[in-house]
């Protein structure tokens, strides 16, 4: 959990320096050639992304009510279960320490409290649980009452205590019976577990609630969706208002789409880590279970896959931004290119709801458009080893590569054209003479 604070602090202070350093006149050296796009003009465009998208009310207040809506879903199982009534248990005749004893080790187990209350006869008992003021009583240590039938699918904690108590002083009583004294029946019922020595690595259990975060699949949705479709918006509006004209006097095509992007994607890794952090330090403080499983290294996986999943899309929203100049004709764009976000997304929360992963969402990996989601959810599962993950991420840095060269190639030949939309094959068949 450190590691994700220590990063949203380190992104969000050296947005903020180089953002001041930027204002700043000072003469620049030489960049060394293995920068390429990261200085210069890409940077000038990248520090004007972020901080247009810093200074927007869209991202300040969209961030406001993703912290709150984390809040509230961290915050309110916690009050409510702290506010729970503790279950009443009426106890007829005397009750040994014994006794006693399994009670609480038994409401322990359950994860609920208790108040005993000593009832004179059992017809008292069978008024007070009538009457709603017991939920349950033990009759003498040999007998529990109860004023309904429990059902063998009954989950309430009301049913669970019951069971886990009927089972606990049954055993006392045995034991009891078979001539044992109190002290050694509580010596023998309190005793440790024996360790168990395994011989060879199992494989790990899963949990399809909390060994994959679905908060994290869920951020990288909201994330990709919202940052991809500002660069569509963006694009397009650089062209309709002919900005871009403008722009592309004084820097390169390629220039200005990297600089788009690059700042962009800072400032959704910075948001994300910031919401990340911020429930981990929540859940921790209030004592919740919200991320309760998720580890670090699925933390680690689903940033790293975020970043790589912008890296990837970004360049297909810029170039098909660039292709259109009114807001209906980007409409009807947003929905086709989110289609494999979609995709992906129903795929891993569907893998995670069954707790397996079938043989296609393995494959769907190593796909780039739906790695984002499948990989981070193998990674919960402890089914992908590290040569694995480096090879999908490795795939989808080849292919991000391909699809930006195609990208800023379709960029540079669409963004000047105005007065209607610009279709794919003029661009690729322009590109062949």
């Amino acid at each position: 959990m450190s590691f994700l604070v220590i990063g949203a602090v380190v992104v969000l202070v050296a947005i903020r320096v180089w953002l001041r350093r930027r204002r700043t006149p000072r003469t620049v050296a030489p960049s060394p050639l293995w920068l390429g796009p990261f200085t210069g003009d890409v940077a000038m465009i990248s520090a004007r992304e972020i901080r247009e998208r810093l200074r927007g009310r869209v991202l300040r207040v969209g961030t406001l009510i993703i912290l709150g809506v984390i809040a509230a879903a961290i915050v309110i199982p916690v009050l409510d279960k702290s506010t729970s009534t503790p279950e009443h248990v009426g106890v007829v005749g005397p009750v040994t320490a014994l006794q006693a004893e399994l009670i609480r080790s038994s409401s322990t187990e359950v994860g609920t409290d208790f108040t005993l209350l000593h009832v004179a006869s059992v017809g008292a008992a069978r008024a007070k649980l009538r009457a709603g003021q017991l939920d349950f009583a033990i009759v003498d240590g040999r007998q529990l009452m109860v004023l309904a039938a429990i059902s063998p699918t009954d989950s309430s904690t009301n049913a669970q205590l019951v069971e886990a108590l009927a089972k606990n002083l049954g055993i006392a009583r045995a034991i009891v019976d078979a001539g044992i004294s109190p002290a050694q029946a509580s010596a023998v019922l309190t005793a440790k577990s024996l360790p168990v020595l395994a011989l060879e690595r199992g494989s790990p259990t899963k949990s399809p609630v909390h060994s994959v975060s679905i908060f994290g699949l869920v951020i990288v949705f909201v994330m990709l969706t919202q940052y991809n479709t500002w660069i569509l918006m963006g694009v397009m509006d650089e062209k309709s208002s002919r900005v871009v004209e403008v722009l592309l006097a004084a820097v390169r095509p390629m220039q200005l789409l990297a600089g788009k992007v690059l700042g962009i994607g800072l400032v959704a890794f910075a948001q994300a880590t910031l919401i990340l952090a911020f429930a981990l330090l929540l859940g921790d403080a209030v004592g919740s279970s919200f991320l309760h499983g998720t580890g670090s290294a699925t933390l680690a996986a689903t940033l790293l896959w975020l970043v790589l999943g912008y890296a990837f899309y970004c360049w297909v929203y810029a170039a098909a931004g660039s292709t259109v100049e009114r807001q209906d004709q980007v409409q009807s764009l947003a929905f086709p290119l989110s289609l494999p976000i979609i995709f992906g997304y129903i795929m891993a929360i569907t893998t995670v709801s069954t707790g397996s992963a079938s043989g296609l969402f393995k494959v769907l990996a190593y796909v780039p458009p739906t790695a984002p989601f499948a990989m981070p959810v193998l990674v919960g599962f402890g089914e992908v080893t590290w040569w694995e993950f480096a090879g999908s991420a490795l795939i989808s840095i080849g292919c991000t590569v391909v699809v930006a060269r195609v990208a800023s190639t379709i960029y540079r030949r669409a963004i000047l054209r105005t007065g209607r939309r610009v279709q794919l094959r003029e661009l690729f068949s322009a590109s062949s003479r």
